[in-house]
């Protein structure tokens, strides 16, 4: 959702903007552009690609040591070129991006229109850029007073960047809601909206916190809040690899990051097993873990894939640990009125740490008095600094904007949880406990091998590409994973999917069922075996095509289903980590013979920091 970069140093600028405005490429964005300070400013946008910026560019001047630049996600005003970032004031001076949202900018820019100023694009963000222009130029005051004036006016979220030629020798950052990432380097800083545009530069690195403003100059930066409060930096280094954020021979990031889900979970429940698989340790909660397992109820609140994981969450903690669990929509959850007791616990779920509506909803439960825990992939993000406790999970940068190993890193996590607090609430026995920890770490082997079925699954793609609809269907743990596996479907190929416990078939979904439409099922062998058979000879009756993902050597189904996509038998609470894995193969192949941006659908964004 957004990007920003920024730069001030020795070097030219121009290169490493681009190149940073590639690395965010995957955060979603519908056009792009950089201002250059050099005497003057100069500022290039265009609607499209980083690729259409750079073009455009070749004929344009570039050089200046200070620069900004922006990937956009449309929210107020189309997508085009006056509508993209940066923008700069009416009288030029002044020139800005920003991420978020200024909720009140309608007045702010009224008040601005009868003071004679006037506007040439749609958005909330020219609006903030005159209102500094103005107070600056009301006041005998600096660049850094006049912003911080400015945003104790703003009503909203930011994450921006200025400059300006009253003061052409330093960049202004701040941060409420929306993330800024500063990378420190010798005599040079690097700005960001998160750390991929900085690895390649530097690992040393300092978050901003809401409130936050930074006065950056290419040999020192002064950090303070907008109220005028001197900060004190924190430097922390970045543990993050160049090579985790390149395609590494793969097509596409999707790609590799469905293949690397054996390694990401590895890494999730590393070092946090016993290596005689006795007891999983899990550092980020051992100032809570006692209360946890006295909990009455848990809350998970999440969006998107984090929640379908919170959904196999809640089935594995009230399994394992008998606790009552609910799960919520971070955007449903902070809109109505929930009972929350200072006695619950909030689980928030995210794969950016930034998503705007679940870190609403941690403000909410927070001032509840409940206490809440984070589960996030992205260290230094807002939800693990906002949270009393959580865990991390380790999945590596996951660029492609479907998710895939977040998801099932994700669920690891509340798979060791559920198993801690059914151990420890004397609900799972020693011997169940220590089984389910042996089958944790088999699971990495297990998608191995799942993975060597791509060139078969990608044929069954072939045949199902043209589909304009499907159903996913599961039962149990495995209802989830078919929410999972519609939502795959739809946001990177753009075919009409739905989800349904396979029970709820008979109330509706039926009626669609022809021999036109894929209907997908989830039919490992478990508790609910009998009856999945039973829903897929109900599909059959009526004509309709059958892909099910099936126990190995299940020779049932395999005679029943058109198409069959075979994992290892596991067991029951660990099943949605290998049953996911070949529907995410699946959407993949169908949406690249269908021409879709895989890594970046049309509309979508990897990080929703907007409401």
């Amino acid at each position: 959702m957004c990007g920003i970069v920024g730069y001030i140093g020795n070097k030219e600028a121009y290169p490493i903007l681009i190149n940073g405005l590639k690395r965010l490429e995957y955060r979603g964005y519908d056009s792009a552009g950089v201002a250059l300070l050099n005497g003057n400013i100069n500022v290039y946008k265009r609607k499209g690609k980083v690729s259409d910026l750079e073009d455009y560019t070749k004929s344009q001047n570039t050089d200046g040591t200070i620069g900004i630049g922006h990937t956009r996600w449309a929210t107020h005003g189309e997508p085009n070129d006056i509508n993209a970032h940066p923008h700069r004031s009416m009288d030029g001076k002044f020139v800005l991006i920003h991420n978020g949202i200024i909720e009140n900018y309608g007045k702010l820019k009224k008040s601005l229109e009868e003071a004679g100023y006037e506007f040439t694009s749609d958005t909330d963000t020219e609006v903030l850029a005159n209102l500094i222009a103005y107070i600056y130029k009301e006041g005998d005051m600096s660049v850094e007073m006049a912003v911080r004036l400015a945003l104790k006016k703003v009503i909203g979220a930011y994450g921006l960047v200025v400059f300006s030629t009253e003061e052409p020798d330093k960049l202004i950052a701040a941060r409420k809601g929306s993330p800024l990432v500063i990378g420190v380097g010798k005599g040079e800083y690097f700005l960001a909206s998160d750390a991929t545009p900085i690895v390649e530069h530097t690992n040393s690195v300092i978050y901003l916190n809401d409130d936050d403003l930074a006065i950056i100059k290419k040999d020192q930066m002064v950090l303070k809040t907008i109220f005028d409060e001197k900060q004190e930096p924190v430097v922390e280094e970045l543990d993050l690899d160049i090579g985790e954020i390149d395609k590494n021979g793969f097509p596409h990031f999707m790609l590799k990051e469905i293949f690397e889900q054996p390694r990401s979970i590895l890494d999730t429940f590393r070092g946090r097993v016993a290596k005689d698989n006795s007891e999983i340790v899990l550092g980020g909660l051992y100032r809570v873990i006692d209360d946890l397992v006295q909990a009455k109820r848990i809350l998970i609140v999440a969006c998107g894939t984090s929640w379908h994981a919170g959904q196999v969450g809640e089935y594995m903690i009230e399994d394992l640990a008998r606790i009552p669990v609910e799960v919520e929509y971070g955007s449903e959850f902070r809109y109505r009125n929930p009972v929350i007791t200072k006695d619950d616990f909030v689980i928030a779920i995210s794969q950016s740490g930034e998503t705007a509506d679940t870190l609403a909803a941690i403000r909410m439960a927070k001032e509840a008095g409940a206490r809440v825990l984070g589960i996030c992939n992205v260290v230094g993000s807002s939800i693990p600094r906002e949270t009393d406790a959580g865990v991390y999970t380790h999945a590596g940068p996951e660029i492609g904007v479907a998710s895939t190993k977040a998801f099932t890193a994700q669920v690891t996590v509340l798979a060791m949880i559920a198993m801690v607090l059914g151990n420890k609430r004397g609900e799972l026995s020693t011997d169940d406990y220590n089984e389910l920890i042996h089958d944790l770490t088999e699971v990495p082997a297990k998608i191995e091998k799942i993975l060597q079925q791509n060139e078969e699954i990608k044929a069954i793609a072939e045949i199902y590409k043209e589909a304009t609809n499907a159903i996913y269907l599961g039962r149990g743990y495995l209802f989830p994973v078919a929410l999972e596996g519609a939502l795959k479907l739809k946001e990177i190929s753009y075919i009409h999917a739905e989800g349904y416990p396979a029970a709820e078939m008979k109330h509706g979904p039926i009626a669609l069922i022809d021999e036109n439409m894929p209907v997908i099922v989830i039919a490992t062998k478990d508790k609910s075996y009998d009856k999945i058979v039973s829903n897929i000879q109900e599909v059959k009756a009526r004509n309709g095509k059958v892909i099910a993902v099936v126990t190995e050597g299940d020779d049932t189904i395999r005679n029943m289903a058109d198409h069959v996509m075979e994992v290892p038998e596991s067991t029951e609470m660990l099943s949605a980590l290998t049953t996911v894995v070949p529907l995410q193969l699946l959407s993949y192949h169908i949406a690249v013979m269908r021409g879709c941006n895989v890594d970046q659908p049309r509309n979508l964004a990897k990080s929703v920091t907007v409401e």
